[in-house]
């Protein structure tokens, strides 16, 4: 007999299982001819990162379709790879480098590129190690990286083509600014929380003769660039000023009062400063009225030579003090009131970001996006859930161009070269540009390409363009792209307009967008709330001191480190305990509904802990169980002669519908309908029922029975280990590895075994019916039993009566086993029951004290009266509801549901005593 250790320790086999995957090339495409393809592209994670409970969310979803679709016999490719991340990358080299006293600028360009690169080597796949741990079943073998000598080739091969086209220009325009960084940044490095201000309100006096507007502003510094005040055209208060010109404040200049609908005559007074230098919406304003815009800021963020000469060289907040100051003395400050406003502050600084006027580089979309919405239009790319579609038409029918360049040193330099006059000539190579400049002189642009312009060309760049491979002709398009809403703009358009420009084909059929990860109370997570899970924790487990330290350290605001600590001392007074990569695992499954928003529960974690042992447990069970049993020839089918017994073919029945629901729940990427499946057939079905019936038919001393029932248990557990194997792979090949020999397969591992796919002939609707009649049989005797207090092992005689009491023969030996019963009585005239299975009437025959029933049943009844009422207490309370976690309430409305009903059962049986 094989033997599996008595319990289930995660730690013992997950390394050994991944070396081995990974050695033997299991991840891997198979390259055979003819074979479908099924690919997906894992979204690069920064090369900085380290795996978050985001990134092991959403790895686990693309794993579990990956090993589902291998198993399928698909030419499955996972491809892997990590992001350059400049700005991410540049910043933490930068801080190595001044712990060690030296910056970027005593290097040179060439000198801190190869301290980043070198960095790289030694740091940068960390976040891959850590996918290794979540099971990740990459083709490491193919691992990618943006900055490599191919990708970085096709960035230039792109940019050169789009330039040639018209379709790349160079131009001053308003971009996001980090004054601290000192470069361009995208949107969504930009993060806008509220944080507590005020609005000043300032008095704009006539050009001409007395009389002022009051003028309501956030910035009050930014008034030195005005260059009009806007009201709204319909806003009666200011009809007679429009067209009228006002006396800018503490300067010599007059600037319009215009009209424009974009102004909230109930915000502040309904007067608008427009600085368009240094606002989006003014900027936009500025460009309808031709109102020219006056930079006063220098890229470092101090008031400019277009501003008075007094304010000149002051940090923005300094000149903000002293305007305030000056506004005050000359009587033109109106009132200052408290004000909340959302701050946008760099992502990676922590600086306030200012709209800033400088050269940039940009790409035209308007051209690009027309075919990427037709191609969604006409569903040649399928959104999932649907709703997103909107989002994305929405976003693409109002795009605006797209800011390529980025100052900084790190990432792929833009490919073009200046004359000593400004020409510029956009090239592949140097001395391809040399060539078009007839050999005069060039400098190299000192910028770098925005790093969301790399991986827009993702989906083609990794599988070998822009040369024709033969990975990108069996690949592209890929299956289906599994990422997050918030980069549906930044990322998954821009490689739907990519590809379709450059390869005529879509990335991606699919685009399956999942909801973001918070914590169970709803809140996101964050380093700054304390609320933060590490999913390496959860798999490894975590002491509480440790976990402490974790939390409160390297905070951005120290002071919230004592909250912090509390709270973390709170909701983990043990720590957090080892759940092991499957359980993790299998609780994402469970939680990837179709919803923008996921609360994580632990104890969901701990919940499908137990599911583990549970299977471990159910094995062991088998093996023990089938001494001297010999595996059938290979080439026998499957299910051969296991459709002996009325308990084999009601199991293997109901292991077809869960095939069928699996499989439907995969193609639609309802990820938890089929955790629910699975675990609904092995926990209720195979472990709860059939084992314990099998456990009837073993000790019948029948060798044919005995044997179709070995073989049905062996069978159907080998099968419903490869059903679970995408969600949970360690335990589910260490299992299988266990009996495989008994089950006659020769595949080397579960991953390159057939996914189960439901046969319909093996559905046995009455087989499963008989079994229903006994459940419902077993269960309410248990339940008879226990409001009797009657101790296990007593067995007493059941007296039944109802239709087609024979038909009951056939399970009759399990019904008395399961149930513990003597026998079976049939009492046809019988009728007062004390409880009911369907159509059947249940009573135990014994012998009780009518009134001392009596007095059992109303302190019963007391007890669950008492209970009705604080459960319904908790669930009435608004707070409750509101912060507990989703199951902490779910299962307070279970508890409510099973005393209500144990009570009305309680109730009938008295009044039986009383009639």
């Amino acid at each position: 007999m094989i033997e599996l250790a008595k319990s289930f320790s995660p730690e013992d086999i997950e390394s050994r299982w991944y070396a081995l995957w990974e050695q033997q090339g299991y991840f891997q495409p198979s390259s055979r001819p003819g074979l479908q393809a099924y690919c997906i592209m894992l979204p690069p994670p920064n090369v900085t990162g380290t795996l978050h409970m985001g990134h092991a969310f959403q790895d686990t979803l693309m794993d579990i379709l990956i090993r589902h679709h291998r198993m399928l016999g698909h030419d499955t490719l996972w491809q892997p790879g990590t992001d350059h991340a400049g700005i991410a990358t540049q910043i933490v080299v930068e801080r190595q480098l001044e712990r060690q006293g030296e910056n970027r600028n005593s290097l040179g360009r060439e000198g801190f590129l190869e301290r980043v690169w070198s960095w790289k080597e030694e740091s940068g796949s960390t976040i891959t190690r850590q996918m290794r741990r979540l099971g990740a079943s990459c083709d490491w073998s193919r691992e990618r990286f943006t900055m490599d000598e191919g990708l970085s080739a096709a960035v230039t091969e792109v940019f050169v083509k789009l330039y040639e086209e018209g379709l790349i220009y160079r131009g001053k325009r308003l971009v996001n600014w980090d004054p601290v960084l000192g470069t361009a940044v995208s949107d969504l490095e930009v993060v806008s929380e509220e944080e507590s201000g005020s609005m000043w309100h300032i008095r704009y006096p006539y050009a001409n003769g007395p009389g002022e507007v009051i003028v309501a502003t956030t910035r009050p510094e930014t008034l030195l660039g005005d260059v009009a005040v806007a009201v709204h055209p319909d806003d009666q208060r200011y009809q007679h000023l429009i067209g009228k010109s006002l006396q800018l404040p503490l300067t010599r200049r007059t600037i319009p009062v215009i009209a424009d609908s974009y102004v909230d005559p109930e915000f502040g007074t309904g007067c608008v400063k427009i600085t368009p230098a240094h606002d989006f919406n003014d900027y936009q304003m500025g460009i309808r009225h031709q109102l020219a815009p006056i930079n006063i800021l220098t890229l470092d963020a101090r008031i400019n030579d277009n501003a008075p000469e007094n304010y000149r060289g002051l940090d923005r907040f300094e000149a903000r003090q002293a305007i305030v100051a000056d506004l005050e003395s000359c009587g033109l400050l109106a009132r200052v009131l408290p004000h909340t406003l959302k701050v946008p502050r760099g992502e990676r600084s922590g600086a306030v970001i200012e709209p800033m006027l400088t050269d940039q580089w940009f790409v035209a979309m308007a051209g690009l996006a027309a075919p990427a919405l037709q191609a969604v239009r006409e569903n040649h790319i399928r959104f999932v859930p649907d709703n997103w579609t909107a989002v994305y038409n929405q976003w693409l029918e109002n795009i605006q161009d797209w800011c390529i360049s980025r100052q900084l040193w790190w990432g792929h330099r833009i490919p073009a070269w200046y004359d000593e006059n400004g020409q510029v000539y956009v090239a592949r190579t140097e001395q391809e540009a040399k060539k078009m400049a007839g050999d005069k002189p060039l400098h190299r642009d000192e910028d770098v390409l925005d790093t969301w312009f790399s991986s827009a060309l993702w989906p083609f760049s990794t599988l070998g363009w822009p040369g024709q491979t033969a990975e990108l002709e069996q690949f592209l398009p890929t299956s289906v792209l599994v990422t997050g809403f918030d980069i549906i703009f930044f990322w998954v358009a821009r490689m739907i307009m990519m590809s379709l420009h450059f390869t005529r084909r879509i990335p991606f059929k699919d685009v399956y967008v999942h909801g973001l990860v918070r914590d169970p109370h709803g809140q996101k997570m964050s380093k700054s709330k304390g609320n933060v899970l590490d999913p390496l924790d959860l798999i490894d487990g975590i002491d509480l001191e440790t976990l402490v330290k974790k939390r409160t350290s390297n905070l951005m605001n120290p002071k919230m480190a004592p909250s912090i600590e509390r709270a973390t001392r709170k909701d983990y007074p043990q720590g957090i305990p080892s759940f092991g990569t499957d359980a993790l695992r299998f609780t994402f499954a469970s939680l990837a509904t179709h919803g923008r928003d996921i609360k994580f529960d632990m104890q969901r974690c701990e919940g499908y802990r137990n599911f583990c042992n549970k299977l471990w447990n159910a094995t062991r069970f088998v093996l023990m169980n089938s001494p001297g049993y010999t595996a059938p020839d290979e080439s026998e089918s499957i299910w051969a002669d296991t459709t002996t017994g009325l308990i084999n073919r009601y199991i293997i029945s109901h292991l077809q519908q869960t095939e069928s629901q699996v499989i439907q729940a995969f193609s639609d990427y309802r990820f938890d309908l089929a955790a629910r499946a699975i675990y609904e057939y092995v926990w209720d079905e195979y472990c709860d029922w059939y084992l314990e019936l099998a456990k009837v038919e073993l000790a019948s001393g029948d060798p044919l029975r005995v044997q179709m029932t070995r073989q049905t248990m062996i069978r159907v557990l080998e099968t419903l280990l490869r059903l679970a194997h995408p969600l949970i792979p360690f335990i589910t090949e260490e299992l299988w590895q266990s009996i495989r020999p008994l089950s006659g397969c020769k595949h080397p591992s579960i991953m390159l075994a057939p996914y189960p796919l439901a046969n319909p002939a093996l559905e046995d609707a009455q087989a499963e019916s008989q079994i229903r009649v006994l459940k419902q049989i077993t269960t309410e005797v248990r339940g008879l039993r226990a409001a009797m207090n009657l101790a296990p092992g007593t067995r007493i005689p059941l007296c039944m009566t109802g239709p087609s009491i024979s038909c009951l023969q056939d399970f009759l030996i399990s019904l008395c086993r399961l149930s513990e019963v003597r026998e079976l009585d049939v009492l046809p005239d019988y009728d007062a029951p004390t409880a009911r299975a369907g159509e059947y009437q249940l009573m135990l025959e014994i012998k009780i004290d009518p009134q001392e029933e009596r007095t059992r049943l109303a302190r019963e009844m007391e007890r669950l009266q008492a209970e009705i009422k604080k459960a319904e207490g908790k669930l009435s309370n608004t707070q409750f509801v509101q912060r507990a976690p989703e199951a902490v309430v779910n299962q307070e409305k279970e508890r409510l549901k099973t005393f209500v009903t144990t009570l009305d059962k309680l109730s009938q049986q008295l009044d039986k005593l009383d009639s």
